[in-house]
């Protein structure tokens, strides 16, 4: 799970390898990493929401 994490994490970011995301798609399994990609996004969202909140204060 900690590999699917940090390749969604590098993929995020823009600053994955092309050798690690052939290894990701010869996995043939998306589900993880939909999964923890729709979490990370969620958390982006709400962790912008919490600064523009700050800010507006």
């Amino acid at each position: 799970m900690w590999s699917v994490i940090k390749s969604v994490l590098a993929a995020f970011l823009g600053i994955q390898k092309e050798a690690r995301r052939r290894e990701d798609f010869a996995k043939g399994r998306a589900g993880p990493f939909i999964v923890v990609g729709v979490v990370m996004g969620l958390v982006l969202v709400v962790l912008i929401a919490q600064v523009a909140s700050l800010a507006a204060k």
